[in-house]
């Protein structure tokens, strides 16, 4: 399985786990079953509010699920619509949220949990 955690720094395993999926600067991706660590960049970081294209952000790189700690319902509802299950990430790192992720512990994100807006740059409003 290959889950992408949002991050703002490549701190493998310690990167932690950012708050808003559209603005990450990157994406680590994890694939569960060789245990390596890929780090992708946001190929949509500079898009307008409330059309984020997440494909497109994760660079082409597939994955089964993304942990974050928050997403707008655009891009959940094309990450769902592409079979991408999303989980509400724990504050923590990325280490701290699999295993969180490997036992059952993380909800899986609903519409009525999205981002609702921006207050000017300094993020999200869940």
């Amino acid at each position: 399985m290959k889950i992408a955690f949002p991050t703002q720094v490549d701190a493998g395993a310690d990167s932690v786990v950012y708050g808003h999926f559209g603005t990450a600067n990157l994406f680590l991706i994890v694939d569960t079953d060789s245990g390596a660590f890929i780090p992708a960049g946001n190929r949509d970081l500079n898009h307008q509010h409330g059309n984020c294209r997440p494909l497109a952000a994760l660079g082409g790189n597939s994955v089964d699920a993304v942990v974050v700690g928050g997403i707008g319902g655009g891009a959940l509802r094309h990450l769902n619509e592409a079979g991408i299950r999303v989980y509400r990430g724990a504050e923590g790192t990325v280490a701290e949220n699999l295993v969180l992720f490997n036992n059952g512990k993380l909800s899986e994100f609903t519409m009525n949990q999205t981002c609702s807006g921006h207050k000017g740059l300094d993020g999200c409003h869940h």
